[in-house]
């Protein structure tokens, strides 16, 4: 979906939680971080690191210059990948 947006002359980013696939698929700019799958922004609730992945892909529009790269942000989750989040979750608990 990337590439026929961006034949269309609008720029995109794709923010990754599949390192592996996104290699193979190559959309025109990847960020990655190193979550689980379903949470490219980070935990529920964590507005702060949300809107921080948000403008580094934002930022990633303009840094990243061939087609097909890929930038790894350096994030990390401290939550083990196996728990569940689930809807009342909060940075206290």
């Amino acid at each position: 979906m990337a590439r026929v947006i961006e034949e269309s002359g609008i720029p995109t980013v794709v923010v990754s939680t599949g390192r592996d696939l996104s290699a193979q698929v190559r959309p025109p700019r990847t960020v990655f971080v190193n979550f689980p799958m379903g949470n490219p922004f980070g935990k529920p609730f964590d507005k702060a690191q949300q809107r921080t992945i948000l403008l580094d892909a934002l930022h990633a529009l303009e840094s990243i210059k061939r087609g097909g790269e890929m930038i790894d942000l350096p994030y990390e989750w401290d939550v083990p990948f196996g728990m569940n989040l689930g809807s009342g979750y909060s940075k206290t608990a």
